[in-house]
This record gives C-alpha cells, sequence and structure tokens, in this order.
C-alpha cells in the first residue's frame, strides 16, 4: 500500500513564483525523487507518491508550508491504496491509490474542504474526514506565524521549544505562545489517530 496526494495551491498569485517553488521543491524533494515520485504541472497543481504511514503528517505539513506563504493556501486530496504499476513519471503510474486520490481531490472544491483523505475503507475515512474537518477549522485560520512554527515542529520532532526559539531569533515563550494558538497539540493528536487507529483500520479492513 502506498499513499498519493494530489494537489494545488490557492492564490497562487497571491505571491512571486519565485518566492515559493523553490520553496515547494525544496519540501517535495525530501519526500522522494522528480518525476519518479513527484511532479508539478500547470504551474501550481502537482502530485506525490509517499509512504502512506506518514502520509498526513506530510499533508499537513505541507498545508502549513503553503499558509507560511502571505495569502496563499492549498486544497490536498490524499488517496491510499495499492500501486498497479509504476512507471518512471508519476503521471503514468496507476492503481487504486492513484484513483482515490484523484477522486477526492475532485471533490474538495465544490465541498468547500482543503483536505480530504479517500481509500478502500469507506467506514475508516468516515472517522477520519469528520476529524479532519474539525481539524481544518483551525488549520484553515492559522497566521503566517502559526504555520510556519507547525511546519517547522513537525519537520524537527525532536528539537526543543528552546531550539525553535534560536533557530528563529526570538524568545522560547514566543513559540510556545505560537505553539498553542495553532493549537499544535492538537494537530498531533489527530497524527496519532491516524498512525494509531485509523491505519489499523484500514489494514483490517476487507
Amino acid at each position: 500500500m502506498i499513499a498519493v496526494l494530489t494537489a494545488d495551491l490557492i492564490h497562487s498569485s497571491a505571491q512571486p513564483v519565485t518566492q515559493w517553488m523553490p520553496q515547494l521543491k525544496r519540501f517535495l524533494s525530501g519526500l522522494g525523487q522528480e518525476p519518479a515520485d513527484w511532479e508539478i504541472y500547470r504551474g501550481d497543481e502537482f502530485q506525490v507518491r509517499l509512504p502512506y504511514p506518514i502520509a498526513l503528517e506530510k499533508a499537513i505539513a505541507l498545508k502549513a508550508l503553503v499558509r507560511s506563504w502571505p495569502g496563499m493556501d492549498v486544497r490536498i486530496g490524499l488517496g491510499l491504496g495499492e500501486e498497479e504499476y509504476r512507471a518512471d513519471r508519476i503521471a503514468e503510474s496507476n492503481g487504486p491509490a492513484y484513483h482515490y486520490s484523484g477522486r477526492v481531490f475532485g471533490t474538495l472544491r465544490e465541498q468547500k474542504l482543503r483536505m480530504q483523505v479517500a481509500s478502500h475503507c469507506h467506514m475508516a475515512d468516515r472517522s477520519l474526514n469528520l476529524l479532519l474537518k474539525f481539524a481544518l477549522h483551525i488549520m484553515d485560520q492559522w497566521s503566517q506565524v502559526s504555520a510556519e512554527i507547525v511546519a517547522l515542529a513537525l519537520d524537527a520532532p525532536e528539537a526543543s521549544q528552546k531550539e525553535l526559539a534560536e533557530g528563529l531569533g526570538i524568545r522560547q515563550s514566543a513559540v510556545s505562545q505560537r505553539m498553542s494558538r495553532a493549537r499544535l497539540d492538537l494537530i498531533l493528536e489527530l497524527l496519532e489517530y491516524y498512525r494509531k487507529d485509523y491505519l489499523k483500520y484500514l489494514e483490517a479492513c476487507s
């Protein structure tokens, strides 16, 4: 089983492409090789193949990264399933994971949602997506600095608040306040649910 992330940037014209494209490519390069594992097309749309145990974490980290760019956001359709054919380019690869990802991504605009998950197990998806809806009420409202601290915390989970503060050139108390406003604690609980419960239900679902 793999995960496939299909996404497009919202308001990509809010910032010059030269400011965000290198950061996006750097993030995607940390997930695999271009174009076998990820590819950007039509300027601000992209697809990523990644291991399913880290899929939701990377989707949220991606959202945090994009929301740290003023005026921008991202829609993400995450599909989990089998890969029946792997080509040299992700655009030519195929299988249920790709179908689920594309299908759920195609419904996001109509549902006015910015992230959703799809797999073969509809009951497990329903529970996770309900939790995601609540989480999106937080994530869709992240300020630039809140998104930045979430992106940093997910990128370096072992880093202390003191280390994050030193990297940002701010006080440790400011890091704590930003994490609190971003509700990082709830985001981490959601990721724990995904790893410990959702994936267990998924693997047991026939």
